[in-house]
């Protein structure tokens, strides 16, 4: 009877592994994501089965380390992230969905070896976080991606003082592109980030009244 007992107890870690999981999934399916709730929820619920396995199914063993078997759920969930992650025309997309489903095997797994406070806890911040992000609660205190696209006319120091404004504004530059379009025009496009303060209006009222400026975008 009592081994019967501790069973019941695997059995509830697994069951609730699995609901843990079918709430991230949940989020995800909301969102239209690749992976949804049936998805989160084998994962998060074959995580604890692992742990369980590798806690509690060896006991002939005199040495044995549990945390091999375990590592082996971080390789396992590596080939699914990579499978949701795509590149379309140089933009990546799926990257929170790999990563959401590498945190509901870090949850299955700490279910599956009996933490059931972090396990759940977790699963609350997760989805928390999540709704967080996605309603703008805290979108507004983070810095944003931005892509600027500009055409000017050949100068020699327009280059430099496009830097120095975007540099004025805060905005850091993390790639520029630039493509000779003719004979007096090059075309530019910039991958900056900006601060939470950026003015867009005034940017663009500023770059527009440059000599060199023929055509300024935010993409």
């Amino acid at each position: 009877m009592p081994n019967m007992m501790i069973h019941w107890e695997w059995f509830l870690r697994i069951i609730i592994a699995g609901l843990c999981g079918a709430i991230i999934g949940y989020e995800r399916r909301n969102r239209n994501k690749e992976a949804g709730i049936r998805t989160h929820a084998i994962i998060a619920l074959s995580a604890a089965l692992i742990m369980v396995v590798s806690k509690y199914g060896f006991p002939d063993v005199v040495e044995y380390d549990a945390a091999r078997m375990a590592a082996q759920i971080v390789s396992g969930v590596g080939f699914l992230g990579a499978g949701v992650i795509f590149v379309r025309h140089g933009t990546v997309s799926g990257l929170t969905t790999a990563a959401g489903i590498w945190a509901t095997a870090g949850v299955g797994s700490c279910i599956g070896s009996g933490l059931y406070d972090v396990g759940i806890l977790s699963t609350l911040f997760v989805v928390g976080l999540q709704f967080m992000f996605h309603h703008g609660i805290l979108r507004k205190y983070a810095n944003q991606g931005q892509i600027i696209q500009l055409q000017i006319s050949q100068d020699v120091s327009a280059l430099s003082d496009i830097q120095h404004t975007m540099k004025k504004y805060g905005i850091a530059i993390q790639s520029m592109k630039v493509e000779v379009l003719d004979r007096n025009t090059l075309f530019i496009e910039i991958d900056g980030v900006t601060p939470q303060t950026f003015n867009r209006e005034e940017l663009l009222e500023e770059m527009m009244n440059k000599n060199y400026m023929k055509m300024f975008s935010y993409a």
